[in-house]
């Protein structure tokens, strides 16, 4: 990873130019026709026809896009100078796409739209962001761990499981806050649960830095210093503004759509760097925090980080492409709204399989028309897929967001059927599915 190069000098009084008269007479017969939002980084590999230089050639378009900028002034850098957007047509076409797809209605098929699958759906998503938002700042412990971790309710044993079971309480946090304002001491408290446990200076957990610690930064593992965040005698004004920011535009302030006011939170928390450490976890909830805030409601089913984790370095970039191209958060927007995209299909890839593999569960039962609850149902699902799988009162009580004794009866009469096997641990009752089960159910594992 390493800083973008710097942008020459753009407009008319740029050194490119002998003259403005010159920079005019190229403006006013220049047309760019690549449809993609480049900076300077990527700009400067691209080859055009012509004989106009590519120096050149970026300054006629980034003064075009000066001219179309949309300043956001709530949101500004440490010299005051405030960030700005374009609506190009890329970032239009992201905003149509998800905004239907996440906030309108859409078509599943009917196994995963009752109640029980909606609840368990959710608390996969919950699971699956909590463990990958830890991974993307550094926690070891493997998905297959954290997922027993998370869904048999055990205790971490380790900082890095205790990152992820952080993250899985903050989620779930936000869920419930989903409807209230967005506060300095909401965000203060969202820190504590996301670093409770984890950090050398308990204190530090939810308390903004102050002028007389050292400043956290950005580094490359090359020791490139690749973000200074502002100074943190700013922090706790700039942490009210964004609030401010993330709740709406009041009377007078300009218009953005909600979905780049939620990329645009995300962005700020991660600049600003308000704490000790977990800003990027911090910076990711907060956007699932604003998004749901806005009706987003499908994000309440995505794992953006997944996405992020295979990428990380891209994300990183397009931090740094916003900030060193002038504070131009189209480039952040473009990235982190097609993750979003990309999120919404693997969603919709990930039910259509679901349903596919119901269908066949349901077909193979059908002659038992009503002898299974949904709970149960999945249960066995999972035990065909998983011949190997351990189910505990706590772990199908998650999953399914029912209570303890719902799920005891769940399990329990499973047993009494003979399609499970109870057995006592050291601390709870388990129960695994029979070496005949696929037998007993007729049905095909998967």
């Amino acid at each position: 990873m390493r800083r973008p190069a710097p942008a020459p000098s753009d407009g008319p009084d740029s050194a490119v130019w002998e003259s403005p008269a010159d920079f005019l007479r190229a403006f006013a017969d220049h047309e760019d026709t690549d449809p993609r939002y480049l900076a300077w980084d990527d700009f400067r590999f691209r080859r055009e026809p012509g004989a106009l230089t590519v120096e050149q050639q970026w300054s006629l378009v980034r003064f075009r896009r000066r001219s179309t900028a949309r300043a956001l002034p709530q949101l500004v850098d440490e010299h005051g100078h405030a960030f700005s957007y374009v609506l190009a047509d890329e970032v239009l076409q992201l905003i149509d796409h998800i905004r239907g797809a996440a906030s309108g209605e859409i078509t599943i098929a009917d196994e995963v739209t009752h109640t029980g699958s909606r609840n368990r759906y959710i608390v996969s998503s919950l699971i699956e962001e909590a463990i990958t938002s830890s991974q993307l700042e550094g926690a070891a412990t493997s998905r297959m761990v954290a997922k027993e971790m998370l869904t048999s309710g055990r205790s971490p044993r380790t900082r890095d499981e205790r990152m992820i079971v952080n993250n899985f309480r903050a989620m779930q946090q936000v869920r419930e806050w989903r409807s209230d304002d967005i506060t300095p001491d909401r965000i203060r408290e969202l820190h504590r649960i996301v670093t409770d446990g984890t950090l050398d200076d308990p204190a530090a957990a939810g308390r903004l830095q102050v002028p007389d610690e050292d400043r956290v930064a950005v580094w490359s593992p090359q020791g490139e210093l690749l973000h200074s965040p502002p100074p943190a005698t700013q922090l706790p004004e700039r942490l009210e503004r964004l609030c401010q920011f993330a709740n709406g535009p009041r009377p007078g302030e300009p218009y953005l759509p909600p979905l780049l006011r939620a990329v645009a939170v995300h962005f700020m928390t991660g600049h600003d760097h308000y704490f000790e450490d977990g800003n990027g976890r911090t910076a990711r909830a907060l956007f699932y925090w604003v998004m749901l805030r806005e009706g987003f409601w499908l994000t309440e089913y995505l794992s953006i980080s997944r996405l992020l984790k295979a990428a990380p370095s891209q994300y990183a970039r397009s931090y740094l492409l916003t900030e060193t191209d002038d504070g131009d958060l189209t480039h952040f927007f473009i990235y982190n709204l097609g993750t979003v995209r990309r999120a919404i299909e693997a969603l919709h890839e990930h039910l259509a399989r679901k349903s596919a593999e119901l269908r066949k569960v349901k077909a193979a039962m059908d002659a038992r028309h009503g002898e299974f609850n949904h709970r149960q149902l999945t249960a066995l699902e999972h035990a065909l897929r998983n011949p190997s799988a351990v189910f505990t009162v706590h772990s199908h009580a998650t999953t399914h967001h029912v209570s303890g004794e719902s799920a005891r009866k769940d399990l329990a009469d499973l047993a009494h059927r003979g399609y499970f096997v109870q057995r006592r641990s050291s601390k709870h009752n388990e129960w695994r599915p029979t070496p005949d089960l696929a037998d007993q159910l007729g049905a095909p594992t998967a």
